[in-house]
């Protein structure tokens, strides 16, 4: 979705603010091509197509942990908030699916700490419960900031 009403979607906002070398459709936000230096495995994409838009925190899990309760109003926000959404490469956000830090970490163990700041401020944000096993696995994560 639009939700800032700029008339850019959030994928192409993040396509945008991820990736180098960004090149768009002419007259348009949509992200044509650039190179995504994916932050979950490290490698280096050069095709938009296999690049996936995640959400650190699933939305699955923003259900489970809390979101049910919501009104649409909200929903809509927290799923395309900008904090919460990564530009990864499309085959390792589907083996992430909708994961937890105790069940699923990025492979790329330079980034564990960046992911579970994310992960702990997108639940801070909106008040989501945490269970004992995904503190535990963020708390060791966080262990890896300097």
């Amino acid at each position: 979705m639009d939700v800032d009403g700029d008339g850019c979607d959030q994928r192409s906002q993040v396509l945008a603010r991820d990736l180098t070398n960004v090149s768009r459709k002419e007259g348009r936000c949509a992200v044509t091509s650039g190179t995504l230096q994916d932050p979950y495995t490290g490698e280096t994409v050069t095709s938009v197509s296999k690049i996936q838009i995640d959400h650190v925190v699933p939305l699955a899990e923003m259900w489970r942990s809390g979101a049910a309760n919501w009104d649409t109003v909200r929903r809509t926000e927290a799923a395309n908030d900008l904090r919460n959404l990564v530009a990864v490469q499309g085959k390792t956000n589907q083996s992430k699916g909708d994961q937890t830090p105790d069940e699923w970490m990025p492979p790329n163990a330079g980034y564990t700490c960046a992911y579970a700041r994310i992960y702990v401020g997108t639940k801070a944000a909106y008040t989501l419960t945490t269970t004992v096993a995904e503190r535990t696995a963020l708390d060791h994560a966080l262990s890896t900031c300097t």
